[in-house]
């Protein structure tokens, strides 16, 4: 099924690699008692206790490497971190590993993950500097299918790469680029609408925000899969760089801002693990790619623009510019009236402010869709939070001389407005969904290297390939 081969951290099933025993502080005396003398003795004195994430590597008669033991959470444990096992490239010496086999009540709870997080956990970002340092590799666990964990890795380092490259390196064209290529791999059509022929086009909102730079925006259009397959269509923030125009951020809040394409890089990623699955769809991918910054040309607060939906915006705010080239593509997609429109941005700080930067806050009024992800997010370890579309809130967007104003009034319920000022764009799809992301590791957790990150592609895909079979 997968148009590759196997990611090259994992190795084949032979059952040749050094096994890797897991335990936790309830099971540690009963595999203590299994170890022969020798690694029993070894493991005493070398003070080993089962406390998650110790590891200790055990020796044979002659030195070399004859296993390794792993300290995980309790099994009932509340607190457990499916992805613990990522932690084990950071620490094991570059050779092949298999999971070892162990008493019912000592086995993963999911080997499937663990595999996924190890393979996660061997990621470097190594454009700028070396790579040729070898890396730790896992036989597949039984019954765990390699090729998705194949597409599955493949996009998350595709996404990560993407958000790790400074804006010198990636601006609209470079992301166009990106696009281009993952859409040739798949055989999907491709195009592009760049610069002044956005307005020709009418896409006024998407030019707004991107005349300023001396970087063309545009909007990248894919399109993959089955005509008469269920319409999808990805809708990916693509904000190379955002100063935050005439009402500029200050310099803590620019430093992380070539992670303002987080979601079109999300998005790509989940165009491949779908595209490569060969799911039944047909799969469209809208990326309005533009670099807010500061000249003569930018757009300024209190201008208002006719979107392409015909709606009036007035701009409250030119910091808020996500939202305004998002709208303009949901209008497009709308026009087709696809089974779902779903989008990932890294939208607003008062989405961290109410879930910190782990969590993703999404949107849909769709009931049955919000508990489908839901499940699939905790299923995937790809952890996301439904949050509320309050009504009562649309009237914080009123304007007195457009339709509606880029930010709300007061500076209160910042996600939740936006996710609302987006909602006007959707009328004709049957099911809309709006992931606020935050793209991006604060510190390295396991499987988690801090940097860029991917999330809530995994859990979407989850559910993706569920529904369309």
């Amino acid at each position: 099924m997968a148009d590759s081969p196997l990611h090259p951290v994992f190795a084949a099933r032979d059952g040749t690699g050094i096994p890797v025993t897991f335990v936790t502080p309830a099971t540690w005396a009963d595999i203590r008692n299994r170890l022969d003398a020798r690694s029993r003795a070894f493991a005493e004195a070398s003070g080993f206790e089962p406390r998650p994430g110790r590891h200790l590597l055990l020796p044979d008669p002659d030195g070399a490497l004859a296993g390794v033991l792993f300290a995980i959470e309790n099994a009932n444990d509340s607190s457990a971190d499916p992805f613990r096992v990522g932690a084990l490239p950071t620490l094991l010496p570059a050779r092949t590993y298999r999971f070892a086999e162990a008493p019912p009540d000592a086995r993963l709870a999911d080997p499937r993950l663990a595999a996924l997080a190890f393979a996660l956990g061997t990621y470097r970002f190594a454009r700028y500097g070396k790579s040729d340092e070898p890396m730790a590799r896992l036989e597949l666990p039984a019954d765990v299918d390699g090729e998705d964990l194949t597409r599955i890795a493949e996009g998350v380092f595709l996404a990560r790469d993407l958000i790790n490259t400074p804006a010198n390196d990636m601006g609209p064209a470079e992301l166009e680029e990106a696009a281009r290529t993952l859409a040739a791999r798949h055989g999907a059509s491709f195009t592009t609408t760049v610069g002044d022929d956005l307005l020709k086009q009418n896409f006024p909102l998407i030019h707004a925000v991107g005349r300023a730079a001396d970087r063309a925006p545009r909007l990248i259009d894919m399109i993959w899969g089955d005509p008469s397959h269920p319409k999808i269509t990805l809708v990916g923030k693509g904000v190379c760089f955002d100063t935050g125009g005439l009402d500029i951020k200050p310099e803590s809040g620019m430093l992380n801002m070539k992670k303002d394409m987080g979601g079109a890089a999300s998005m790509l990623a989940l165009a491949h693990m779908l595209m490569s699955r060969k799911a039944k769809i047909r799969l469209r991918v809208l990326i309005p790619a533009v670099e807010n910054s500061i000249s003569g040309s930018a757009f300024r607060p209190r201008d208002i623009y006719r979107s392409r939906k015909g709606i009036t915006v007035e701009i409250g705010n030119t910091d808020a510019e996500g939202r305004l080239i998002l709208a303009d593509a949901f209008a497009l997609a709308d026009e087709e009236q696809p089974e779902l429109i779903a989008d990932m941005a890294t939208l607003t700080g008062a989405a961290r402010v109410a879930l910190g930067t782990e969590v993703v806050p999404f949107y849909t009024d769709d009931d049955v869709f919000a508990a489908e992800l839901a499940r699939h997010a905790q299923a995937q370890c790809d952890p996301l939070w439904r949050m509320p579309l309050w009504r009562p809130y649309d009237q914080l967007l009123d304007s007195k001389v457009a339709d509606v104003n880029n930010v709300s009034s007061g500076g209160l319920a910042g996600s939740i407005t936006a996710a609302m000022f987006l909602r006007r764009f959707v009328t004709a799809a049957k099911t809309w969904l709006h992931c606020d992301i935050y793209a991006w590791n604060q510190t390295t957790r396991p499987g988690r290297p801090e940097g860029a990150e991917c999330q809530a592609a995994r859990a979407l895909y989850a559910l993706l390939t569920e529904r369309y079979r």
